[in-house]
């Protein structure tokens, strides 16, 4: 093989590789909008289901200990 059938060679192969990438990234993209679009149809669907009020799960010593260990971290 000569010199110039070797660069035809090596470009084939980088623009075969860089359509490629280009290609996968693409579906990458569209399957994540996709995913994304059916999680906020099922978040919707459900309508707060999945959320809990932690006022209820934290009693008044407890919420006071978090705020006194925020206090000593932030060093006011």
């Amino acid at each position: 093989m000569g010199q110039p059938e070797l660069l035809a060679e090596a470009i084939n192969l980088t623009l075969f590789g860089m359509c490629f990438v280009f290609l996968f990234l693409t579906l990458l993209v569209f399957v994540t909008k996709i995913m994304s679009i059916i999680v906020q149809r099922l978040h919707k669907n459900h309508n707060g289901s999945f959320q809990q009020d932690v006022s209820d799960e934290v009693d008044e010593r407890t919420k006071h200990i978090i705020e006194q260990a925020i206090k000593m971290h932030r060093g006011s």
